[in-house]
């Protein structure tokens, strides 16, 4: 009786702590958007979503996938560090910031795709392979394409996973090097204040239909670090602003920010 007593309990409170969140919810209608966001307290566990059965869908990660490409590049001594620079090669981008030289962290500011497919080159197949299944990132079909991987649905992964993996990030439990996480810390800074610090990157999945629209990170707050996992259908390149601007109002509506 006593153990039947303690799985219920296991069980309220379980749901209880993932619980469709109304004030979440309310924010997404108000945009129009079919999605999910999953808000998760690195300290208590306390964890708001909305839309459980979309944040447990797998999508392609798209550019989000730079957080993770990042540290296998410079565990795979593809890079050394945040000033390695990318040569640009002459070749024409739609988007004229990758129409330039860049380094790591400007590549990873403007999103740069030929500078990580010039990174997945020299690391190679095999450890992008076992990084993957180490951190439990989703799900990586075979045989895959390896500078294309992360933006074709070969790689997809749901927003839950998306939160699981931020927060081996955040704790370091995954094997990478004291200086691979620092420059990783360093190039995702999005915002700072004296009271938080927001640390995040975006994702647009174009190779789907609809598309989707990511935003992934972390805001470290003065006694805690809140971690967030955003994505919703995103048919048009004029919405991509909403990415930032829905998940900041949930991150307000929460007060994780002000």
């Amino acid at each position: 009786m006593h153990r039947l007593l303690f799985t219920l309990v296991a069980v309220l409170l379980s749901f209880s702590a993932r619980a469709e969140d109304s004030g979440i919810a309310s924010l997404f209608v108000q945009a129009d958007r079919d999605g999910t966001l999953v808000l998760s307290s690195l300290r208590t566990g306390e964890t708001f979503i909305h839309n459980d059965a979309r944040a447990q869908r797998r999508f392609s990660p798209a550019s989000t996938f730079k957080i993770f490409n990042t540290l296998i590049a410079l565990k795979a001594k593809a890079i050394t560090g945040a000033d390695d620079r990318f040569t640009w090669d002459g070749q024409q981008h739609a988007l004229l910031d990758w129409n330039r030289d860049q380094t790591i962290a400007s590549a990873f500011k403007v999103s740069c795709v030929w500078c990580y497919q010039t990174l997945a080159r020299r690391v190679g197949a095999a450890p992008y392979r076992e990084a993957i299944r180490q951190a439990a990132y989703g799900e990586l079909s075979e045989p895959f394409a390896l500078t294309e991987f992360w933006l074709d649905g070969s790689l997809r992964i749901s927003a839950i996973e998306q939160v699981d993996f931020i927060k081996q990030v955040v704790r370091r439990t995954l094997p990478f090097s004291t200086q691979a996480y620092e420059t990783l810390r360093d190039i995702m800074v999005v915002e700072q204040t004296p009271a938080w610090t927001l640390r995040a990157k975006t994702g647009w999945s174009t190779r789907t239909s609809p598309s989707i629209g990511w935003y992934l990170g972390y805001v470290e707050t003065h006694d805690d670090t809140w971690v967030f996992a955003t994505n919703f259908d995103l048919p048009d390149a004029a919405d991509l602003p909403l990415r930032q601007s829905l998940t900041r109002a949930a991150l307000q509506a929460k007060g994780v920010l002000e």
